[in-house]
């Protein structure tokens, strides 16, 4: 059916056919083909799903940072301090809302914790602030708390993925989609 006809094979002194297994080419390549289209469809909902990825993962590290300096704070008795880096690595930070470069926890002049953002992710502050100090009972030095928005690079804080932490000056965070 195929134009594939068994070979006659001789084995042992004796005459039998030779059953052919395998796929052609042309039937390979047909694979190969439908696999691209597919993949080729694929792909960009798989940024989208990348790009959700990679902020929730800054806005985790950012929370686990902020209980971190908090936690420190209550231990140390104060003088415990989160700031925004200034650029490095290929990082080139904005004014004091922009923490898309990443933060240092210090307490009493050393540093306790450094988290380097992604690239691809802005990190805002709702204050124009490079720092939030924590006092000996781990409230913030801000009387109205804390905000910030996290977004992937080149879009807004309306794009779907992007999330709002909300820091209250008692040290409750919450993590809400920016839209609302």
């Amino acid at each position: 059916m195929g134009g594939m006809e068994p070979l006659p094979v001789v084995t042992g002194g004796k005459s039998g056919l030779c059953v052919m297994r395998g796929f052609t080419i042309v039937e390979l390549m047909t694979v190969v083909a439908v696999l691209a289209v597919l993949l080729a469809l694929a792909a960009p909902s798989f940024n989208a799903i990348m790009e959700r990825w990679r902020v929730r993962q800054t806005v985790e590290s950012l929370r686990s940072s902020l209980y971190y300096a908090r936690s420190e704070a209550i231990r140390r008795g104060g003088n415990v301090v989160m700031q925004k880096l200034d650029g490095g690595k290929g990082c080139a930070a904005g004014g004091g809302d922009d923490w898309s470069c990443g933060w240092v926890v210090t307490g009493d002049g050393s540093t306790l914790q450094r988290f380097d953002a992604p690239s691809n992710v802005s990190v805002l502050r709702s204050e124009d602030e490079g720092e939030i100090s924590f006092d000996r009972w781990g409230m913030t030095s801000a009387n109205m708390g804390v905000g910030f928005e996290l977004y992937p690079k080149d879009k807004t804080g309306s794009d779907p993925s992007a999330s709002c932490l909300n820091l209250s000056s008692g040290g409750r965070i919450r993590i809400v989609p920016c839209s609302s």
